[in-house]
């Protein structure tokens, strides 16, 4: 299980509901006198109540599908599921520091969301998604250099956390590449990433609800870091949020899907002491 029996938060949830209980009960039992053969009865039943509570708050915290935070008066959704199929007004993709669209295995991996974001909107017509990136003039301005050798693929490379409104989708650049074509990034990268991502985010949301994937999952390379996980990669994704300072005003709000094979490995009530 991922959250332990005996875990702090399960006992505070239980203790609030015990408080209700308890004022409840003391307000009844001013009007009901209950018979003394009956006393011992009733004490059992209400410890048995008690003890499936407990084991129900429990039981629910290591299977719940989702969970929604507070964070600097803003909402952030936090669900288990598939970004393509998620209800939201923007979708965010991962791509590459050079917004690289060739899905061939050795550039894009065919499997990645970036590879099937290409190939479910754009196979066979990349050009025009080509277009759109090369159109984009914010790109222009967050250009940050060029490799004229580089082999195969783009040759500009972008800052981290750029985005390009892609329709109804956001592409931002993650990850740096190597000369393999191989994605890598360092921890300060990742979190410098994300800063400038939501600020990113903030100019073009327009007061719209924007799904994110957990951005990094499945990226072996953190260079100085390389057993991060998927819990830590989403707990970085909220609090650069909260540094952010970025409000999304009601109805609008931050949804950020967890691919649900994954549900094994993240703890949705930890999130909770990101709360602000």
């Amino acid at each position: 299980m991922k959250v332990q029996f005996l875990d702090k938060r399960i006992l505070h949830k239980f203790y609030g509901a015990l408080s209700v209980i308890s004022v409840i009960t003391s307000i009844v039992f001013l009007f009901i006198d209950i018979d003394t053969k009956y006393k011992t009865a009733i004490g059992l039943a209400a410890l048995s109540f008690l003890i499936v509570l407990y084991i129900g708050i429990w039981v629910h915290s290591n299977f719940r599908q989702n969970i929604k935070l507070k964070i600097n008066t803003s909402q952030i959704e936090v669900k288990f599921g598939d970004i393509f199929s998620e209800q939201a007004d923007l979708k965010v993709i991962a791509f590459n520091e050079y917004f690289d669209t060739l899905v061939d295995d050795k550039i894009i991996a065919k499997s990645s969301l970036n590879g099937i974001f290409v190939d479910k909107f754009f196979k066979n017509k990349v050009d025009e998604l080509d277009g759109i990136i090369s159109s984009e003039t914010q790109l222009t301005e967050a250009s940050v250099g060029e490799n004229p050798s580089r082999p195969s693929g783009k040759k500009i490379k972008y800052k981290l956390g750029t985005i390009c409104v892609v329709n109804d989708y956001l592409i931002t650049a993650l990850t740096h590449f190597d000369d393999n074509n191989k994605a890598y990034l360092e921890i300060n990268d990742y979190i410098n990433c994300l800063l400038n991502f939501w600020n990113e985010v903030d100019r073009v949301y327009a007061g719209r609800t924007v799904a994110l994937p957990v951005l990094g999952s499945g990226i072996t390379r953190f260079k100085g870091y390389e057993n991060i996980s998927d819990q830590e990669l989403l707990e970085l994704i909220i609090w650069t949020f909260k540094v952010s300072r970025i409000k999304f005003t009601y109805p609008s709000k931050v949804k950020i899907v967890v691919y649900k094979n994954k549900c094994e490995k993240i703890d949705l009530l930890a999130l909770k002491d990101l709360e602000t």
